[in-house]
Order: structure tokens, then sequence, then C-alpha cells
């Protein structure tokens, strides 16, 4: 951690609908905290925030003097019509927070390192003044890429989101042909899947489901403890027919896993 920084984790759980719980945040470590991150839409559960938590969440921050800084990288990959939310909705937002967004995932130009941040302008001066130190800044080529792939965004987005959109669909349709009960995500390109019970670690799932039916996921565990009991599969697949692709994994899991509820 920089400046000798030491994190304090915020469970995300199931019965909070992955966000965290603020007011169990210690009176201790909230006064002593200078600054909280958040993911919404979530990596690795696909959980969306609506204005009425981050209210809450700005509410907490202007209480303790705490900067937020929220990555919102994936709110423009959206299912069903819905539309995610940015935390600078909220007013006086930009007093105690700054956003953080990527093109890798609106526009699928991951490895090109390229991203924006918006919000109170001592914010984003200093993460300026911290990134000057850090590299010399992104290959122009790829800036001019960034500003093609923003002209486009309104014909390109459609497409994006139907084609995960499908994917998500058959994903969790396989799944819960298997008796699964997952609800699909409204956002992001992930699917976050609770382990059978005839499992004990979500680790030795993710390891059956890759030796025996050539199936990978991320074990929820390298998350942190909270994320035990949980596998993430992710939508972006290499292939040409990729929704054959869903429908082989789902077909061998089926056939090469005993799975019990």
């Amino acid at each position: 951690a920089w400046c000798g920084g030491a994190p304090f984790p915020m469970p995300l759980l199931v019965e909070n609908g992955f966000l965290p719980d603020l007011d169990a945040v210690p009176a201790p470590v909230s006064k002593a905290a200078k600054m909280m991150f958040l993911n919404y839409p979530n990596n690795p559960t696909g959980a969306v925030a609506e204005v009425d938590f981050f209210a809450e969440a700005v509410k907490f921050a202007q209480d303790n003097e705490i900067l937020i800084v929220h990555d919102c990288a994936y709110s423009e990959v959206c299912y069903d019509g819905y539309e995610t939310h940015s935390i600078l909705e909220v007013d006086g937002a930009k007093d105690v927070a700054i956003e953080m967004h990527s093109f890798s995932k609106t526009f699928n130009m991951t490895g090109w390192r390229v991203a924006w941040a918006c919000g109170g302008a001592a914010f984003v001066e200093a993460l300026s003044k911290a990134k000057s130190n850090v590299d010399s800044g992104t290959f122009m080529a790829i800036q001019r890429a960034a500003v093609a792939a923003l002209a486009g965004y309104d014909d390109f987005i459609v497409g994006l989101r139907a084609e995960y959109q499908k994917r998500r669909d058959a994903l969790v349709d396989g799944l819960n042909s298997l008796g699964w009960n997952i609800e699909p995500p409204k956002a992001a390109f992930y699917v976050w899947v609770p382990i059978p019970k005839n499992y004990l670690t979500a680790d030795q799932f993710a390891r059956d489901l890759l030796a025996e039916c050539g199936v990978l996921v991320t074990s929820g565990a390298v998350y942190g403890s909270y994320g035990e009991g949980f596998v993430r599969f992710a939508l972006t697949i290499k292939g040409e027919d990729k929704l054959a692709q869903i429908s082989e994994a789902i077909q061998s899991i089926g056939d090469n896993l005993e799975i019990s509820w």
C-alpha cells in the first residue's frame, strides 16, 4: 500500500445484495480511514448499486472525511434495459468522490491501458500528479483509438450488450437446468455461482470443473474469505460459436460431475 496504508475489508454478502454494510464499519476504522473503494457493477459478483446506496456512501464519506474511489468500469455492460448508476448522480458527491472508467470493458480494449477519471477537481488533479510519477502516459495512437471508440459508442454498445446478454442467458439457463437457482445478473460479464452442497470448498469445485469437464472458472476464495462458497464464470470466451461452447460446457458438467443440493 502507498504511504503505509492498511486495508479494512468490507464483506459483500448475499443477504445485503453484495453491498457493503457501512453501519458495520467500526467507528475507529471509519474515523481513521482516508479512502474507500467501491466497485459497481461489481466484479466478481455482478451486483449493482442503486442511487440510494450511493447516497448513503456519500453521507458516510462526508461524515468521516473519506475519499470514495468508485471503480465503474462495467457501467456500460448491462442487460434487459437496466441502466447502471454513477455515484456522481448524488448531490455533493464531487466533494468526496472520484469515479474511474475503463475502455477495457465497454470497448473490448483489454490490455490497451486506457481509461479516464471524473469527479471533484482536486481529486482529479491529485490523481494526475500521482500518475505522472508512475509512467509517462498512454501511447498517442491508443489515445486516438479511444477517441474513435467514444465517437462510435452509440452504434457499438447495442451490439455488445446484446451479445453478452445472449451468453448470460445461455449460461444461467443451463446452470439452472442442472439444479442451480441463479438470478441473471443485471450487469457486468460475470456470473457468481454458489458451489454444490457436496463440495466443501470453491477450490475443490473449480478443480473438478477444469479436470473433469474442461470448464475454467475462478474460485471465489481468491477474492478473500467471503468469496468462499462461490465460483466466478466469465462470459468472455473465445471461439466462433460461443453459445455452442456454453451449451457444451453445461452438457459436460451434467455428464461428468455429481452435483447435489
